[in-house]
């Protein structure tokens, strides 16, 4: 049996159809195909998830129960697998501790330079980190912001306590924190806010911690008393998730207002760390230095004890700028990091991992990358495998593609029509391979389209935000305006920040995830359900909450889940099919009710192109046809997110924004993992949408929708500091003669 190659026996997740294969070890494999041909349930849900599962059972059973537990992908054999590594668009995290220096760890290096090289010195390497008591400011405890409750939201000085005063949710009435504080009778529970005396009021909210005797209600014999704005605010700052992160304007963290901190004005440390310093620059200067310019001040020192810290930093920086995130500060905050950059900061650090063997799984690293840096990408991932290790990539990115060492083409469509392997070999026989990507990765002929002219305009001033200087730009109204540029040259500051500051009634269609809890579906995600539970109720003369699987309907077993979990104390827990309604969700009672010959679990089990005839509602069509138009009549409507590829889940969201109207639409590299040809059919969207005089707006590296443009704004010339200037506007054919644009050298091959 041979050691050198991955052999798969009968995969059959999701909609692969008993794939059998041999995959070889120690190259760089790309795996291509059409948007939900299996490509993920082959590399992520049936290799990732087998490998990660073996190398699980090898550790003990007390070290297990802390793991994550995983179960057995539906596959009857895989032989010859390695330890896996994931590096994926997963964001890093939103704690407003971590930094890009911090996961990367130069700053643990940096710390070592500064407490060997440092004047004055000051002592060990803690001394200058902002995550340790002796290094952080201690006004801000190291975040960088002081973070304090905003009065006017957090209470409503009308009220009294036991009218719920406290607009917090954790104090709603009616809750055990409410209830808690009351049963302490410390305040005049019943007198309102605004009659609190200063004293009273201060004691409430800011009082140190103290103990009560003879607490009431049987709370407990003896109870704790702090003021609550002071308990808030300690608990923010351990918990220190970043403001700027949506998700996390929540109910919790929206009572917070966030300040740039007055002890350390943002430098994070104290005063001691600040003023001890190398060639007149401190450490928190360094950190503010974009990656590139470090990189020179760093190679500028000598030092015979210092020597290997200092190769390392060089090392980590020099795969950093290589990767093409030159641009980046080390104190920049991992939060704010988009799902490709924070993918590229991953794989610099794999570079310096010395096991070898290992087998790397990528997930579109292409992600985010003009096409200037997709050859720097290539060049990474061939120095991982030329470490000894196996890289298996799914790409749609023709020049990844046709780079690749060995080809795997899932397919030969989407959905029930995929899940087979069209191709498995070298990339010079997929020319011949009766694929949807050969037929659009060698096409000859050029694709046919007519730029549409405009006379009006949206005018955007002084836009200075981030690194942009102080531009000026008027984009067009009614037609397709394509951003470009290479990574950091500020195309998101210019249009998330300063154009929809301006204009914040556009309709935005951004990377952020889309909820993938097990119980939405496709049809509750599109806003399609509520409509067909109605059409069921009227023909059945019934309450349309009974074609819930989440309220009234739902199979008293399982809860409307179609599945039963048991725990097993330290083994994986299982899930099994529910043997009650076996899978459809719905008590018994449910089914016997009908719509067109189907009850409502056989109409959640087919695909949106069945459906649509189905119905003459004139909504629920519209609805159905906007899912065909972004490319996903295969799925079926009870499919829950948590099964649809990036891609699916991209024109999804796509699908739900495009019914409203709008007449700016904003979107950000919309094209993330589609397809070639799923490419042609988004444009035609896009077309219908300025055909009807809208305006779309689209941030974007992929060539093959920058050249369908009628307007492109060139920015750069670099990322970061040298970026931040619009270096052309005008139409594609234009573009290419402007000698300073990394765009022009690669749209002058497309055009």
């Amino acid at each position: 049996m041979e050691k050198n190659k991955i052999i798969i026996k009968n995969a059959h997740m999701n909609n692969l159809k008993n794939v059998s294969l041999e995959i070889p070890k120690d190259k760089l494999v790309t795996f291509t195909g059409v948007s939900g041909s299996g490509k993920s349930s082959l590399l992520f849900d049936t290799i990732y998830t087998e490998a990660q599962r073996q190398l699980v059972e090898t550790f003990s059973t007390f070290a297990r129960t802390r793991m994550p537990k995983l179960s057995r992908p539906d596959v009857d054999d895989i032989l010859n697998l390695s330890t896996p590594i994931v590096i994926d668009q997963k964001r890093l995290g939103k704690n407003l501790r971590s930094t890009v220096g911090t996961v990367t760890e130069v700053n643990t290096y940096l710390r070592l330079i500064f407490s060997r090289l440092a004047q004055p010195p000051i002592g060990p390497s803690f001394m200058y980190s902002f995550n340790h008591p002796e290094g952080m400011c201690p006004v801000c405890h190291g975040l960088g912001k002081e973070i304090s409750v905003d009065m006017d939201l957090f209470l409503d000085k009308s009220k009294s306590l036991s009218e719920g005063a406290i607009m917090h949710p954790h104090y709603k009435p009616g809750s055990y924190l409410l209830k808690e504080l009351i049963g302490l009778e410390l305040f005049d529970n019943h007198k309102k806010l605004s009659d609190f005396e200063a004293e009273e009021l201060n004691r409430l909210l800011y009082s140190e911690t103290f103990e009560i005797e003879n607490a009431k209600e049987k709370l407990s014999y003896k109870r704790n008393f702090e003021g609550l704005i002071r308990k808030l605010e300690k608990a923010i700052r351990t918990k220190a998730d970043d403001e700027g992160d949506e998700e996390e304007k929540n109910a919790y963290s929206r009572f917070f207002v966030y300040r740039t901190c007055s002890g350390c004005n943002g430098t994070r440390l104290n005063e001691k760390a600040l003023k001890s310093t190398i060639h007149g620059k401190n450490i928190a200067e360094l950190c503010q230095m974009e990656l590139n310019e470090l990189l020179d001040f760093i190679s500028r020192l000598t030092d015979q004890i210092s020597e290997t810290v200092l190769r390392k930093v060089k090392f980590l920086l020099e795969q950093l700028i290589e990767i093409g995130v030159s641009y980046l500060t080390l104190d920049r905050a991992v939060s704010t990091l988009s799902g490709g950059e924070s993918q590229r900061v991953k794989m610099a650090k794999q570079l310096d991992c010395n096991l070898v063997d290992l087998l790397y799984i990528l997930d579109e690293p292409s992600i985010g990358l003009h096409a200037r840096d997709t050859q720097k990408l290539m060049e990474m991932l061939k120095k991982i495998k030329d470490k000894g290790n196996s890289v298996l990539i799914v790409e749609h990115d023709p020049d990844i593609i046709l780079s690749s060492e060995w080809i795997i083409d899932v397919g030969p469509e989407a959905g029930s029509k995929g899940g087979c392997i069209v191709y498995n070999g070298e990339p010079d026989g997929l020319r011949q391979a009766n694929s949807i990507t050969a037929k659009y990765l060698f096409q000859n002929e050029k694709p046919v389209y007519k730029r549409k002219s405009f006379n009006q305009f949206y005018p955007v001033r002084n836009a200075n935000v981030n690194n942009l200087k102080n531009l000026d730009v008027n984009i067009p109204k009614g037609v397709l305006t394509c951003i470009t540029g290479v990574a950091g040259s500020g195309k998101s500051s210019l249009i998330h920040e300063c154009f929809l500051a301006e204009y914040p009634e556009s309709i935005v269609v951004d990377q952020n995830p889309v909820g993938k809890s097990s119980r939405a579906t496709l049809a509750t995600y599109i806003g399609v359900f509520d409509l067909i539970r109605k059409e069921y109720a009227l023909h059945n003369q019934c309450d349309a909450s009974l074609f819930s699987f989440n309220s009234k309907g739902a199979c008293p077993k399982c809860n409307g889940s179609g599945s039963l979990s048991y725990e097993l104390h330290f083994l994986d827990t299982v899930k099994t099919v529910c043997d009650e309604c076996e899978g459809k969700r719905y008590h018994s009672d449910v089914l016997a009710y009908t719509y067109k010959g189907l009850n409502i679990a056989d109409l959640l089990n087919t695909s949106v192109a069945e459906a649509k005839p189905l119905f003459h509602q004139p909504k629920i069509r519209k609805l159905l046809q906007v899912l065909q138009d972004t490319g996903l009549s295969y799925l079926k409507l009870g499919q829950t997110l948590s099964t649809l590829s990036g891609g699916e889940l991209q024109r999804l969201k796509l699908a739900s924004e495009l019914h409203k109207e709008g007449n700016i639409y904003v979107m950000d590299e919309p094209t993330t993992g589609l397809h070639l040809s799923d490419i042609h059919q988004f444009y035609q969207i896009i077309k219908s949408l300025t055909d009807k005089d809208n305006t779309v707006i689209i941030i974007e590296h992929n060539l093959e929708i920058i050249r369908y443009a009628d307007w492109i704004i060139d920015m750069g010339p670099e990322g970061g500091k040298n970026g931040g200037q619009i270096l052309f506007k005008g139409r594609p054919e234009d573009l290419i003669k402007e000698e300073k644009s990394h765009t022009a050298v690669y749209l002058k091959e497309y055009l």
